[in-house]
């Protein structure tokens, strides 16, 4: 697990700000569940066999001795909330998003931790292939807002309770003519769910189910409509897929259409998956609820700070003024002076130890501060100051009094001239 500070932070804080800005354009609402949920809730949804359960959820007794999980995903819990809140008697589409922390105990990879952070979304009511593409459309706006690069969606289907049986077997007839190749974990996924190990990161496995039955081979006719749909709604979007039959995701609930955006970025390494989701028809009648239609998405945020932090742009907003104060005897007029303009809705950087001018100068520098005020006697007696802008030096006599309109009008005629120089 890590921690997140200033210098970092502002990354994250415009990824979550991008996030609820563009979800909120396609109807999506932000929703929080808690952190921790009855295990038995990931058991029936993610699924018992399944490596997150088995082996890397955190699950402990509370003091009831109650058994309870510390959610490793997130849509499970919003499916648990989607049926405890009763919201199919409310609306007949429900279109949420949520993002926080996820905990899971597994080796560490590249941008990944056991305390990592996701934003995702689920679509409740609609089992038309057009909420598919709205969600692949919500994430491929979403990074390219983000100025990400190289990034290719790969798509799949896995069928549902009608075609898939017949995969099953196949696979399952086919793994055990190789199961001499197969890994341990391999040999028990083989039993308990064969569609795991087409998700086996072991290379000789991955080999082996490379050569495999082809899902796609299977679809019924209704399946096989309704990914061609999804197919043909791509495609006007212009959207760029590749149709990946050897793709499948790591939990048990998925049905019909599944999706992967897979980064090439070297600051990944293996771990180039950056969101991925699909449908899960099933899942909210399996937990007790209505038989509801949903399709959803998640996408791993520290994997995507990473790839934003090997740019060079700039993020976080720097102080609009730094005070700098010439003597002793100016230091609480200062302080009043950058109260009163915070007041008025300036960032403003105040060094509050005082120092020698030349250090609370370089501090202005270095906080990338667009102007620094000197306050000393004469500024204070006379009521009239230069304000430096710190991008050429040049000095802009202002009066006190009117130092916040004086600050926001020469930041917006700088920023007026710098696109035009742009231009």
């Amino acid at each position: 697990m890590n921690d997140l500070l200033p210098g970092e932070i502002e990354i994250w804080q415009h990824v979550e700000g991008l996030a609820r800005e563009l979800f909120g354009r396609f109807g999506y609402g932000e929703i929080r569940t808690p952190m921790v949920e009855d295990t038995a809730l990931f058991v029936r949804s993610v699924g018992e066999e399944t490596d997150i359960v088995g082996k890397e959820m955190y699950t402990f007794d509370d003091k009831g001795g109650r058994s309870l999980s510390l959610r490793p995903e997130g849509t499970a819990p919003a499916a648990r909330a989607y049926i405890e809140h009763s919201i199919l008697n409310q609306e007949p589409l429900t279109r949420w998003f949520y993002t926080g922390p996820m905990f899971r105990y597994e080796r560490m990879k590249t941008g990944r931790y056991r305390q990592f952070y996701q934003v995702g979304a689920e679509a409740y009511g609609s089992k038309e292939p057009a909420q598919d593409v709205e969600v692949m459309d919500m994430v491929a706006q979403f990074l390219q807002a983000l100025g990400l690069q190289d990034i290719a969606l790969n798509l799949n289907s896995l069928g549902d309770e009608a075609c898939r049986p017949a995969y099953h077997a196949k696979l399952v007839e086919y793994l055990k003519a190789h199961i001499d190749e197969l890994c341990g974990d391999c040999h028990r996924r083989m039993e308990t769910n064969p569609l795991r190990v087409l998700d086996c990161k072991n290379p000789k496995c991955q080999e082996v189910a490379g050569k495999g039955p082809n899902v796609l081979e299977f679809l019924c006719e209704p399946c096989k409509a309704h990914f061609d749909d999804v197919q043909r709604k791509l495609t006007a979007l212009d959207i760029k897929y590749v149709v990946n039959p050897r793709m499948v995701r790591g939990l048990d609930y998925y049905t019909r259409t599944v999706f992967e955006f897979i980064a090439s970025h070297p600051a990944l390494g293996t771990a180039s998956t950056v969101g991925g989701g699909g449908r899960y028809d099933k899942l909210v009648k399996s937990l007790g609820g209505p038989d509801v239609p949903a399709v959803g998405f998640a996408c791993g945020l520290d994997r995507l700070v990473l790839l934003l932090k090997e740019g060079t742009r700039k993020f976080g907003a720097s102080p609009d003024l730094f005070i700098a104060v010439a003597d002793p005897g100016s230091q609480d007029t200062a302080f009043t002076l950058a109260s009163k303009l915070r007041r008025e809705g300036l960032r403003v950087d105040f060094d509050t130890r005082g120092g020698s001018l030349k250090s609370q100068m370089k501090r202005s520098d270095k906080s990338g501060a667009r102007f620094t005020l000197v306050l000393g006697e004469q500024e204070r007696t006379s009521g009239e100051a230069k304000l430096k802008r710190m991008a050429d030096g040049s000095l802009i006599p202002v009066s006190l009094s009117g130092l916040a309109a004086a600050v926001r009008g020469h930041s917006a005629a700088t920023e007026v001239a710098q696109r035009g120089n742009a231009t």
